[in-house]
């Protein structure tokens, strides 16, 4: 597994886990829904300040969510 598909899948595990959907990420990060799912699954490579936005939008470290 590469690190983008790790990513993807904390990420899916810490949102679905906290009740969020991709459409309440996608809009406080201003992309589309699309992009928040391509991160999900491992298909796009996310700047490290996109990064930061995702864990701040879930309420999680950056640390959390890259582990």
């Amino acid at each position: 597994m590469n690190e983008s598909e790790k990513l993807g899948k904390n990420l899916k595990q810490i949102r679905t886990a906290k009740g969020i959907s991709q459409g309440e990420i996608s809009r406080k990060l201003v992309v589309d829904k699309s992009f928040v799912s391509n991160i999900e699954n491992g298909k796009t490579n996310p700047t490290l300040s996109t990064i930061a936005k995702i864990a701040k939008a879930i309420g999680v470290s950056v640390s959390e969510l890259t582990k």
